[in-house]
């Protein structure tokens, strides 16, 4: 299903060369399964993203990824999957170079969440400020549940919620936000 879906993004990037958004599909879904072989370990097992052996990544489509963003952004507008795949091509530049670059993350964030308003945007970028601020920056960066009920049943924001608590030392708060993600 994944090839037929690259193959899909490929067909419409040569039927329309000149849309940026669907060049920014194509380079997103090219650095997903870029790191496919990476995501799991011999045994099977998830490997999250920030333990995973770069050596094992796709970087022949790493380097299309980055050539198609490259045109998309010659094109001079800006759409959420071309921030998607900056948000992912940040990333592996800061596994393979091991310079941070959170700033910049936290920018294509506040991009992206001022184009779609998302509360799932704006938690990543919560977690994002957190690297650059700290946590309690993190914590006061998540989206508000009082303000999306959807949110108090979203196993990520509970989760996410858990771990920056942990890191401020809250560890009873971290406990009771850990257990009702494990809940949910």
């Amino acid at each position: 299903l994944t090839g037929e879906a690259l193959f899909l993004a490929e067909l419409l990037a040569e039927l329309l060369p000149g849309e940026p958004e669907v060049l920014g599909l194509r380079a997103l879904m090219l650095h997903a399964d870029s790191r496919r072989p990476a995501r799991r370990s011999d045994a099977g097992e998830f490997v999250p993203f920030a333990a995973q052996d770069c050596t094992r990544w796709d970087w022949q489509q790493i380097g299309e990824a980055e050539e198609l963003l490259r045109r998309a952004s010659a094109l001079g507008t800006i759409g959420r999957f071309q921030l998607e795949a900056a948000l992912q091509s940040a990333h592996v530049h800061r596994r393979r170079t091991g310079v941070d670059n959170w700033r910049a993350i936290v920018q294509i964030y506040d991009g992206l969440l001022a184009l779609t308003g998302s509360p799932v945007v704006e938690l990543n970028r919560a977690l994002a400020v957190a690297e650059v601020d700290g946590p309690d920056a993190g914590l006061q960066a998540m989206p508000d549940a009082g303000k999306d009920a959807r949110l108090v049943e979203y196993q990520p924001w509970w989760a996410t919620r858990a771990e920056l608590l942990a890191k401020t030392g809250d560890r009873e708060g971290a406990q009771q936000a850990y257990e009702i993600a494990i809940g949910l």
